[in-house]
Formats: C-alpha cells, sequence, structure tokens
C-alpha cells in the first residue's frame, strides 16, 4: 500500500511541505519548542483515537505536515506507527522524531519503506536508566521490598531474609550498549565481576564476552539492556531459565516482551530466580497478578528515564533532530 498523496495545502500549489505535527506534550522544553514555529506551522495534538487519528490523515489536514514529533504516550491517541498507519501519511511526511531511546512503538523497516526517516533520543537516558538498574540490583539481592513492607506495617524488620553481598558475584549483562555499559561501571564500583552478550563483541577492558548459554549457565545476576524487536521477543523464556543458576537474581529496565512473563512467574514459584527487580512489564502498564504480590519482586512502573534533567535533554534532542530535517534535510541520530 502506497502512502496518500499529498493533495491540499502547501502541496496543491506547488511548495515544499514546512509543517510540524506535534503528538504529545512537550512538559519541560517549552523554549525550545516554543521556537519551533520559526520553522513552520505547528499543529499539536494531545488526545484522540487512533481511527479519529487515520481519517484526519485521510482528509488532507496533514498534507502540509513535513516532520513528525511523537511522545511514547501519545501511542495512546494513534496506537502504534505500523504499515497501517505509516501508509496512511501524506507523502510530505518525511521524518518521524521520536522522544524516546526505545523504538518499538515505530515500525522502522516499514517506515524506511514509505520514505521516512525515525529517530529516537539515545545517549540521554543512559546514566538515568542506569541509576534505576543498581536500585533495582541492589534492592533484589537484598529482597528489599520484604522488610520495607514490615516496617512500613509497623513489624520493624518482619520476616526480612539475608540478602547477598554483590562482591565476587558474576553479573551477566544482556546487551552492552549504552545503557548497558553505564550499568556495568556502576556495578563494578560494588565488586561486581562482569560478563556480557552481544550479537557482536565490543571494545571493553573490563567486561568479558561469552555465549549466550554461557551467560545463562555462569551469571549470579542478569540484567537486560537489549532493544526490543522480532529477535528478541520472549528471547528469555522456560528453556532460558532451566538454563540458568540456581538462585539467580533477573534484572530489567529495557523492555518487558523480552522476557516471557509466565516464564518468569514459574521460575519465580518453583525458585529457580532468588528475586527479580523490573522497571518494565509485558502488558505494560499491566502487571502480571503473580509479580505484583511475590514480595521477592522489587517494581518500579517504568521510570527508568524519569528524571527532570534527562527528561528535559531527551526533549531537546527532539527538538534538534526536527531543526535538522528543516535546516538539513535530515536527522541528527536516524535509526533507519
Amino acid at each position: 500500500m502506497t502512502r496518500l498523496s499529498a493533495v491540499a495545502g502547501a502541496a496543491i500549489n506547488g511548495t515544499a511541505a514546512n509543517g510540524i505535527l506535534m503528538l504529545g506534550n512537550v512538559l519541560h522544553a517549552k523554549e525550545e519548542f516554543s521556537k519551533l514555529s520559526d520553522l513552520g506551522p505547528v499543529t499539536h495534538i494531545t488526545s484522540g483515537d487512533r481511527e479519529s487519528f487515520l481519517e484526519r490523515c485521510r482528509s488532507g489536514e496533514f498534507n502540509h505536515i513535513k516532520a513528525i514529533s511523537r511522545t511514547v504516550d501519545s501511542v495512546a491517541y494513534t496506537g502504534r506507527f505500523d504499515d497501517e498507519l505509516l501508509s496512511q501519511l501524506p507523502s510530505s511526511i518525511k521524518f518521524v522524531c521520536h522522544n524516546g531511546a526505545g523504538y518499538d512503538q515505530i515500525d522502522a523497516k516499514a517506515a524506511r519503506k514509505h520514505g521516512i526517516t525515525v529517530s529516537n533520543t539515545p545517549g540521554y537516558v543512559n546514566q538515568a536508566t542506569a541509576d534505576i538498574g543498581i536500585f533495582l540490583l541492589l534492592g533484589a539481592l537484598r529482597k528489599a521490598w520484604i522488610p520495607q513492607k514490615a516496617i512500613r506495617n509497623g513489624e520493624w524488620q518482619g520476616q526480612a531474609p539475608l540478602g547477598h553481598d554483590p562482591l565476587g558475584k558474576t553479573i551477566g549483562i544482556l546487551g552492552l550498549g549504552g545503557i548497558g555499559t553505564a550499568f556495568a561501571e556502576r556495578a563494578m564500583a560494588f565488586g561486581f565481576k562482569i560478563q556480557y552478550h552481544n550479537r557482536k563483541p565490543v571494545e571493553c577492558s573490563k567486561a568479558k564476552y561469552v555465549s549466550f548459554d554461557e551467560l545463562l549457565a555462569t551469571s549470579d545476576v542478569i540484567s537486560i539492556h537489549l532493544p526490543l524487536n522480532d529477535t528478541t521477543r520472549h528471547i528469555i523464556s522456560h528453556k532460558e531459565f532451566a538454563a540458568m543458576k540456581p538462585g539467580a537474581v533477573i534484572i530489567n529496565t529495557a523492555r518487558g516482551a523480552i522476557i516471557d512473563e509466565n516464564a518468569l512467574v514459574e521460575a519465580l514459584k518453583s525458585d529457580k530466580i532468588w528475586s527479580i527487580g523490573l522497571d518494565v512489564f509485558e502488558t505494560e502498564p499491566k502487571v502480571h497478578p503473580e509479580l505484583l504480590k511475590d514480595d521477592r519482586v522489587m517494581l518500579l512502573p517504568h521510570i527508568g528515564s524519569a528524571t527532570l534533567e534527562t527528561r528535559k535533554a531527551m526533549e531537546i534532542q527532539v527538538m534538534d533532530n526536527i531543526d535538522s530535517a528543516f535546516q538539513h534535510d535530515k536527522l541528527v541520530n536516524p535509526v533507519n
């Protein structure tokens, strides 16, 4: 299916498209956002549903748009940027600038097929997300929710078990990219031995490259830092949990669907897994009820990048990509 032809607005006059479509709210970089109008007219959408958005695309309302800026939350009123949606965008749209390091809400390959370049916001999320990973790691090693819950219930320590020291433990990092590297640097300070698995080894003098099977079999802690795609979805399931060391600890700050959540619950119930730290979930915002009621699980509601400094930097990076689209007809950090 080909994209809709631009037959209205700027395109009908034979002039280049010069509009910007902003999907979602700008919460921190308001001054930078206000300057976007210097590039061209800005259309701002903060509500609706997928069908109404598709109808607005078909109506020609967006035929003057050159670049789209979108937030993660905007998926609530557009749905995923899949082939169906991308095919309904007017042909004037050449760029989609996504606010987030993970861009699984966008089918980047399909976008490229339709002549659309996609950018994300890598780099700026690394430090804050790695910090949350360490928070979950230390909490999981101590099963910290159990004494936290006890003291809030007036029980002092309650049934709090003894935890584990990090010193000398082996942590296996699945995905040594920007966030994985920042996490590894922090983990080293606690005395962890670091090993990792990527599709290809990277230059890292302080971390040992191992196969996926070796990482599963020899890691005391497994921390996940992979993007979500067709290859990584459920890359850890029943078979992988069976291959892990008894009493392993699982940390995930990447994407929930990388782990088969039903298999994770089974591994926890069987005591194959000692404890878990999760910032992401397979069908978030819904959380598996067994994870919610198990005190061995440290839970956070996907707040890895949730600091004022990081979120503002991410918004500014989106604006920089839009500015580059207009000034240079390319994006600063395209993903496709």
